[in-house]
C-alpha cells in the first residue's frame, strides 16, 4: 500500500494555523488542465487565492484535492486544484508559511509524496500595496532558500522565521 504523502497534512495543519492566529490564508497554484480555476486571474501559469473562511465557501482540503466556492467579480465560481499542483500556502499578512517543490510534468498519482516541503518566509505584498480580501491576490515573491538559519540578533527584539528544512 502507498504511504500517503505529508503535503496535505501539512496544508491543512498551516491553514488552521493561519486561521487561529487570525492571519489570512494564501494558497499558491501552478496551474495546469486538470484545475478548475478563473482564467482571466492566471498569471505566467500561476495563481494565488485567498482561501480565509470570509472569502470561500465550503472548503474541502483532502489528500488529493482542495476545492470549495468563491467569488470572482461578484461571479460565484467553483475551484478544484489539485494538492500536488500547491507550491505555497502562506499568510498574508506575516508572509510565513512554507513552499513545496511542484513538477506539473508529472500527473498527481506521481508527483505526490515527491519533493520535500521548504519552511520559509513568502513575502506579501509591500506595506504601502493593498491585496483584496477574497479572491487571487498577487503571485508572493518567494525568496531563495538559505541553507544557513538566520536567527534574530540577541537584543534585537526580531522575531524568528521559517527556514528552509533538509
Amino acid at each position: 500500500m502507498d504511504e500517503i504523502p505529508t503535503r496535505p497534512y501539512l496544508l491543512r495543519a498551516l491553514y488552521e494555523w493561519c486561521v487561529d492566529n487570525g492571519y489570512t490564508p494564501h494558497l499558491a497554484v501552478k496551474v495546469d488542465a486538470r484545475a478548475q480555476v478563473p482564467t482571466e486571474h492566471v498569471r505566467n501559469g500561476e495563481i494565488t487565492l485567498n482561501i480565509s473562511p470570509a472569502a470561500v465557501h465550503k472548503l474541502q482540503m483532502g489528500n488529493e484535492l482542495i476545492e470549495f466556492s468563491a467569488r470572482f467579480a461578484g461571479t460565484v465560481r467553483q475551484i478544484t486544484v489539485s494538492v500536488a499542483s500547491v507550491y505555497a500556502l502562506y499568510a498574508r499578512e506575516t508572509g510565513h508559511g512554507m513552499t513545496f517543490d511542484v513538477d506539473p510534468a508529472k500527473p498527481p498519482a506521481q508527483a505526490r509524496g515527491e519533493g520535500e516541503p521548504r519552511l520559509r518566509d513568502a513575502a506579501g505584498p509591500a506595506k504601502n500595496e493593498s491585496a483584496p480580501q477574497s479572491g487571487p491576490s498577487r503571485q508572493p515573491a518567494l525568496p531563495a532558500p538559505t541553507d544557513r538559519p538566520n536567527p534574530p540578533k540577541p537584543g534585537s527584539g526580531g522575531r524568528p522565521s521559517l527556514r528552509r528544512v533538509k
